[in-house]
C-alpha cells in the first residue's frame, strides 16, 4: 500500500528575493503562512514557480532549514521540488528532505538542458528513489527541461513504491496510456490553463499557481470540476492578467500588493524590461 499525500490541491508558491537578486527566507515563509491562515492545507515549495534552477544547492537547503522551523499545523502538507542539473547535487537535496520532519513529500523533476535518454533519466530517478522514503510525485515538464520522460519510463518508473503520482506540463492527453494497477495513483494539473480541459481527461489533483492569489477560490472551483460541473472560474479575466505572459513576475508583485510582503523580484533575465 503506498502512501500517498492527502491534500488534493496545493499551491506552488514563488521564492522571494531581495532587490539585489539574494534570497529572501522571511518573505518566502512569510507568504506560506498567509496561505495556511487563508484555510490552504498544502503548498509546493522550490518548484518551476519557485525559480528552482535559479537556486543554488545551499540556498535550497537553507530553505529546508527555515521549514523545518516554521510554526505549522501538524496536518500541514509541504512538497518541495527535488531537482538538479548534477545527479551528485541533486541526491543531497534528496538526503535535506528525506531528514526533515515538516516536508510530507517531493515533486522530483529532471536535469534541464543536458537531455538525458530515458535509460540515464530513469537512473536517476531509481537513485533519488533510494534516499526519498516520503511520497515522489514525478515532474514531467518538457517546455522548460527539454527533456520529455516517456510514457514507457513513466509505466516503469511508477513501479517505484514511493511515486504516488505524476505531474504532467507536457500533453496532457498522454496520461490516459498509463498504465495503471489497483494502487491509487494521482494525476496532477500544473497551474489552471486548460484545466477543465485536464480534468476531463482524468486529471485528479492541482498544483496551482493561481492560488497564490485566489487561495480558497481556485480550491472551490477545482473541486466542483471534479465532481463534473462546467463552470468558469469567476475571477478569469484577472488571473488572465497574471497568468499570460510573463508569469513570475506579475505574480510576484501582486501578491506584494495584496499580501503587503516584500517578494521582490524574479532574477534575471527573467523580469527584464
Amino acid at each position: 500500500m503506498k502512501n500517498m499525500l492527502h491534500c488534493s490541491y496545493h499551491i506552488a508558491v514563488p521564492t522571494a528575493f531581495f532587490q539585489n537578486e539574494e534570497l529572501n527566507i522571511p518573505a518566502t515563509m512569510q507568504h506560506i503562512l498567509y496561505l495556511q491562515k487563508q484555510g490552504v492545507s498544502s503548498v509546493l515549495v522550490c518548484g518551476s514557480t519557485g525559480e528552482q534552477h535559479s537556486l543554488t544547492l545551499e540556498e535550497k537547503l537553507q530553505l529546508i532549514e527555515a521549514i523545518e522551523h516554521m510554526d505549522l499545523l501538524e496536518d500541514f502538507e509541504i512538497l518541495f521540488g527535488v531537482a538538479s542539473i548534477r545527479q551528485k547535487e541533486a541526491l543531497l537535496l534528496a538526503q535535506a528532505v528525506n531528514r526533515t520532519t515538516k516536508i510530507a513529500g517531493a515533486l522530483v523533476g529532471f536535469p534541464p538542458y543536458i537531455l538525458p535518454s530515458q535509460q540515464e533519466a530513469k537512473k536517476y530517478m531509481y537513485a533519488l528513489a533510494s534516499i526519498i522514503a516520503k511520497p515522489i510525485i514525478l515532474y514531467n515538464n518538457p517546455k522548460r527541461t527539454g527533456f520529455d520522460l516517456a510514457i514507457d519510463s513513466v509505466n516503469e518508473l511508477i513501479q517505484i513504491p514511493q511515486v504516488i503520482g505524476l505531474k504532467e506540463a507536457g500533453d496532457y492527453h498522454r496520461i490516459a496510456q498509463v498504465i495503471l494497477s489497483e494502487t491509487p495513483f494521482d494525476f496532477y494539473a500544473g497551474g489552471e490553463i486548460n484545466l477543465p480541459e485536464k480534468v476531463a481527461a482524468g486529471f485528479t489533483r492541482l498544483s496551482s499557481i493561481g492560488g497564490n492569489l485566489y487561495p480558497k477560490e481556485i480550491e472551490e472551483w477545482f473541486q466542483t470540476l471534479l465532481h463534473g460541473e462546467k463552470q468558469e472560474f469567476l475571477q478569469q479575466s484577472a488571473l488572465d492578467d497574471v497568468l499570460h505572459g510573463n508569469v513570475l513576475p506579475a505574480l510576484k508583485k501582486a501578491i506584494s500588493e495584496k499580501e503587503q510582503i516584500a517578494m521582490g523580484v524574479t532574477r534575471a533575465p527573467l523580469g527584464n524590461e
